[in-house]
């Protein structure tokens, strides 16, 4: 008779014959920076030569898609119907990295060479989102491998453009939604709140970022000859900058402010733990008074300057700049206006008195706010065999701190999503050195196979 402990055996050998290393060493290998790609074909290579045997041997009947965008990546789609009877899991993974950014990882560490050091393994992708998504197709497979079904329907979507937003991924949904219907979303993305306790999330934050440009004039002018009688562009757009967040980082638009820290979010977040990283000092006093840390990392909105630029820091020169520019953005939970922030700050610019402060906004890489009900009975689910199998409570957050294309899933498709992330805080996520401890690796395999078994028993 077929039983879970096979399943999580299965798991358990993926690493004992150094399959799974095996397996994430060959995705590592194949470059998919989104960002730099020289074609979509290059992209779409991580389909073919990446990730298709394994849903072939998930039984998943799959198709390479064009991007809805001519100038997107393509898409991977799939799907394997056991029963119109039986509930249907919508997986999501995305295989395009951020810039590799050789030579800047610690010696004897190329990006996209696997490379195990002090038990931890690195190279570009292994926590985002490589290492994710290969850990859930592979949990899947045990269980199919062991009980010769899953017990459930199983469809996917994997893209190729994440990092560079999502292109063509709301329109795809949009046109392929009788195909992705299905009953819930599970994936994995983000890091755990603490590295030995599962972690689950319902959402992410949005992102809206924007250029704030003061340009006064063409060519600079000799700061002796020019000084105290030209506007300095630098000047002006520093106390712009500053009446938009105070000195310990305060939104001062009232509008920016959300409206949904309410107080199940804050139940939920009071049982986190209250130390943000063992690793990084925060500082206490920034962001919104009277919020704790969590809450305003998981609760509330943070203003931020990306760039800023006037002159050259490198080589400058004693003169008044024609120009000054500073790229921001804008993290932002459900109970934001999103459609209204551009022109919220436009007003609260020409109230201060900085009408001379332009706003350009037209290249924005924009991803929205969206939380799943904190009461949905699938969080219900999944949090009870998680919970079970950890034994002890996990943690659980209504959103990632950081942007997902979430809402692709809960506004077009209209389904809850539930992600479960692989990795931790201090994995070098989009930096150099990006890496995962191979206990957390082994884990959440085993954590995954068993949510996956208990979940095609009807749980």
């Amino acid at each position: 008779m077929v039983s879970l402990d096979q399943a999580i055996e299965n798991s358990k050998n993926l690493f004992s014959t150094g399959e799974f290393i095996s397996k994430l060493r060959s995705l590592v290998n194949i470059v998919t920076d989104s960002k730099n790609a020289l074609s979509a074909d290059d992209l779409a290579s991580y389909y073919t030569d990446g990730i298709l045997d394994i849903l072939t041997e998930l039984g998943l009947q799959t198709e390479i898609v064009d991007n809805p965008v001519k100038t997107g990546p393509p898409f991977l789609i799939g799907t394997r119907l056991e029963s119109s009877e039986l509930k249907t899991i919508l997986l999501y993974g995305h295989g395009d990295t951020v810039p590799l950014q050789e030579g800047q990882w610690n010696e004897g560490i190329s990006p996209n060479e696997l490379k195990i050091i002090d038990e931890k393994i690195y190279g570009r992708g292994v926590a985002d989102n490589k290492g994710q998504h290969l850990i859930n197709l592979l949990a899947l497979l045990s269980v199919l491998k062991t009980r010769k079904k899953l017990g459930f329907n199983l469809k996917i979507i994997f893209e190729m453009g994440e990092e560079i937003g999502s292109p063509g991924l709301f329109e795809l949904c949009e046109q392929y939604k009788d195909y992705f219907a299905s009953d819930v979303l599970i994936a994995s993305d983000g890091p755990r709140v603490a590295v030995n306790v599962p972690t689950v999330f319902l959402g992410s934050r949005g992102a809206i970022n924007f250029e704030l440009e003061a340009k006064y004039r063409e060519g600079a002018h000799h700061s002796g000859n020019w000084g105290g009688v030209l506007r300095d562009p630098g000047l002006r757009l520093s106390h712009a900058l500053s009446a938009i967040a105070d000195k310990y980082g305060k939104i001062l638009i009232e509008n920016w402010k959300p409206n949904s820290l309410s107080e199940e979010v804050r139940r939920r977040l009071k049982s986190l733990p209250t130390t943000i990283s063992e690793t990084l000092e925060i500082d206490e006093n920034w962001g919104e008074p009277g919020l704790s840390s969590n809450e305003k990392l998981f609760g509330w909105n943070s203003f931020s300057i990306l760039a800023l630029k006037s002159g050259n820091i490198d080589v400058p020169v004693n003169a008044i700049q024609p120009s000054a520019k500073a790229l921001c953005q804008l993290r932002f939970v459900v109970g934001t206006d999103a459609n209204e922030v551009i022109s919220y700050l436009r007003g609260h610019l020409d109230h201060h008195g900085f009408q001379d402060i332009e706003i350009i906004a037209e290249n924005a890489i924009n991803f929205e706010a969206s939380r799943t009900n904190l009461n949905n009975i699938w969080l219900e689910k999944v949090e009870h065999i998680l919970e079970k199998f950890h034994g002890d409570k996990i943690h659980v957050i209504p959103n990632l701190a950081g942007s997902l294309p979430n809402n692709c899933f809960t506004d077009i498709l209209d389904i809850p999503t539930i992600w479960i992330p692989h990795s931790y805080k201090e994995c070098s996520q989009h930096a150099p050195n990006e890496h995962v401890p191979i206990k957390l690796l082994k884990n959440s395999l085993l954590l995954m196979t068993d949510l996956y078994w208990h979940l095609g028993k009807g749980v």
